[in-house]
């Protein structure tokens, strides 16, 4: 039952699924970071899906370039989107780490958000559109969904928090610290084995792109904002995954790989 509830929080938090909503407590909140990497799963099965369905309807590459790119967010509600448009905001006002917080906390959109999601957007779709839909190359970034939320979890279970408040800080307090890290570390390691034994080359380089965007979510987290945050979170998310996208589409384009 506790097992169930927490898969529940994780979903309820961070996916559009119309699942029940829980009562957060401190015996269901415990693992829930531990539960957030099956998010990823949901995704990576819709983009699996969309595939074989253009596939088998001989869709255009637009149109199917669309449908990958929508996905994720429609399968998420956006959540991590709108930390990403928060952090830009924060980071294009080239304030100090305080002034920072505070823009982070502003529930209006900025300028910088708008212009950020929409380039976003542009190169997300772009590269959907180019990436060779084989077997190799969907299986890796439907396994990068899983992997770069196992990376999001452990940072959140083992980086410093800048700010005593706020949705981060309410799953890093909650949580087992050791062994939350520790299953995490374990579902980054199969994820990244899983895409490095699935796609080879390909998976080599979205591994690689993860672990440079977990990279420099620290440095960036640490320098510009004295620590990571829920804002922070989604903005690696939506880096990582573009990273991971790009390196794709790079290898297939470069190499010939597919």
């Amino acid at each position: 039952m506790i097992v169930w509830e927490t898969v529940l929080v994780a979903f309820a938090m961070f996916s559009a699924l119309p699942v029940p909503q829980p009562v957060w407590n401190e015996r269901n909140m415990r693992f829930a970071l531990c539960a957030f990497p099956l998010v990823g799963v949901f995704c990576g099965g819709g983009w699996w899906a969309w595939s074989e369905l253009c596939a088998f309807w001989n869709l255009p590459d637009l149109l199917r370039g669309a449908g990958l790119c929508l996905i994720p967010v429609l399968l998420t509600g956006g959540i991590h989107l709108d930390g990403y448009a928060d952090t830009c905001d924060a980071l294009a006002s080239c304030a100090s780490p305080e002034k920072k917080q505070e823009i982070l906390k502003d529930p209006r959109c900025g300028a910088f958000a708008v212009i950020r999601v929409c380039s976003y957007f542009i190169a997300y779709f772009a590269l959907c559109t180019a990436l060779e839909p084989s077997r190799r190359a969907v299986w890796c970034m439907g396994l990068a969904f899983l992997f770069e939320r196992a990376l999001s979890g452990l940072a959140v279970a083992r980086f410093p928090l800048a700010k005593n408040t706020g949705l981060a800080h309410t799953f890093a307090v909650s949580a087992d610290k050791i062994t939350a890290g520790r299953a995490l570390l374990a579902a980054c390691v199969m994820a990244g084995v899983g895409m490095l034994a699935v796609g080879g080359v390909l998976g080599a380089a979205a591994v690689a792109a993860g672990l440079c965007a977990l990279g420099r979510y620290r440095f960036v987290a640490d320098k510009q904002f004295g620590g990571i945050s829920g804002d922070l979170a989604g903005w690696f998310l939506q880096k990582a995954e573009l990273w991971m996208l790009a390196a794709l589409v790079v290898c297939q384009l470069a190499g010939g790989v597919r």
